[in-house]
């Protein structure tokens, strides 16, 4: 009988020596959000989405343990570098990731490649990320700026009668390439841009801005971002243009990270993006009512593309067993995930690093006493690149405050 347990225990040690020292370690990830200024909740939601997926996965990927390791980029780029800079040089982190300002993240890149550390984006959405300026360790996994927006003007042609367009967005990259994607398609299907208003990053009062809007306009294209989500629709209603202007939006405009905290101002409105709480399926339904009784709020696109974010780096870590410090390998790894049943739906990457995925038309919409962004169509398998030739769009310049020119305004 001793001799029974000797050779078993004998058995448990070899086995036990034979795992790799590597697979004994906690995965460190850096994950950096704005949690303090004008985009806290975002960075709220941001941490909270990518929280979840590793609460209901034991804080594992491919069976090892995960270390998170969370900080503040405060919305400043050279604390974001900075906060960079510790994750991988005193941390010891494997992968980084996170952000949400579009300027910021095209701070970080050239860092994460000088480092060859795999940096995964979620919410930070500069075309050029993975386009004109893309960086070979950076993996994209929410959107451009300009995807939405390409099938939207296109839509918004096809499906309503505005044909004479202002557009009023925050002045910084990711404005202008949420106003440029639309304009470009809406312009190429015969609309007309006939004004572009540009407004400082995180205004109070839109007032200055919304007495300059043309009133010859059929509709008004806008982009409000972080705390200003929640002011612009109420601003615009009390200057009196809800009922004379209808009101579209870019992206985030109607967010469900400021939703649930509008009132019927923002009741009709209607934006494109990849992701609705709202979306019918029951992966979405199930997933809106675990995050409700977890967070007490409706999911925001910040929460769902972090938590999807999270589950997208475990895939690639069973694929390559586990072992994430071969950079190289989980690198290519992340490139070839392919997640047919996401929560916003099907996506996979092109060959540039960013997802080609479901775009959503939504319509903001009061179910059961709650603004709910309706989904009212969709665009499957929406490429950054829309229905263009990437090589020849690569070569026309990239969305600025000017251009596409507004050849239109007078």
């Amino acid at each position: 009988m001793a001799k029974r347990s000797l050779a078993v225990l004998g058995m448990c040690l070899i086995a036990f020596g034979a795992t790799p020292a590597w697979a004994q370690k906690a995965i460190k990830i850096g994950f950096m959000a704005p949690l303090t200024g004008p985009a806290a909740q975002v960075g709220k939601d941001m941490v909270d989405g990518f929280k979840m997926y590793f609460e209901e996965h034991g804080y594992q990927l491919a069976g090892r343990k995960v270390e998170l390791i969370i900080e503040d980029s405060q919305g400043r780029p050279e604390v974001a570098v900075n906060k960079l800079r510790k994750f991988v040089e005193n941390d010891g982190a494997d992968i980084v990731g996170g952000e949400a300002y579009a300027h910021i993240a095209l701070a970080m890149a050239p860092k994460i490649n000088e480092y060859k550390i795999p940096g995964i984006f979620p919410v930070a959405a500069a075309d050029d990320l993975t386009q004109r300026q893309r960086a070979r360790w950076v993996v994209r996994t929410g959107w451009t700026g300009s995807q939405p927006s390409h099938p939207f003007g296109e839509w918004v042609i096809k499906n309503t009668k505005y044909r004479r367009v202002v557009t009023i967005a925050a002045d910084y990259a990711f404005g202008w390439e949420v106003v440029g994607g639309f304009q470009r398609t809406f312009e190429e299907n015969g609309g007309q841009i006939v004004q572009k208003l540009w407004v400082p990053l995180n205004v109070a009062d839109w007032a200055p801005y919304l007495s300059q809007i043309r009133r010859d306009a059929d509709a008004v294209f806008a982009l409000a971002v972080a705390a200003a989500q929640l002011r612009f629709p109420k601003q615009y209603e009390d200057a009196g243009l809800k009922g004379r202007l209808p009101l579209i939006g870019g992206a985030v405009t109607f967010d469900e990270s400021a939703l649930p905290r509008m009132g019927d101002e923002a009741l009709d409105g209607m934006s494109p993006l990849m992701y609705s709480a709202a979306l019918d399926t029951p992966a979405m339904k199930e997933w809106v009512k675990k995050y409700r009784a977890k967070y007490g709020k409706v999911p925001s696109y910040y929460s769902e593309t972090c938590y999807t974010s999270a589950r997208w780096l475990d895939i690639a870590a069973k694929a390559v067993g586990g072992k994430v410090e071969d950079r190289e390998a989980y690198l290519a790894a992340l490139k070839k995930v392919e997640i047919p049943d996401a929560l916003r739906g099907p996506i996979k990457l092109d060959d540039y690093g960013n997802p080609v995925q479901n775009i959503y038309i939504r319509k903001v919409e009061k179910k059961n006493g709650e603004l709910q962004n309706t989904v009212i169509a969709t665009f499957p398998a929406v490429s950054q690149f829309w229905k263009y030739n990437p090589e020849e769009y690569l070569k026309q310049p990239a969305y600025t405050r000017d251009y596409p020119p507004c050849k239109h305004c007078q």
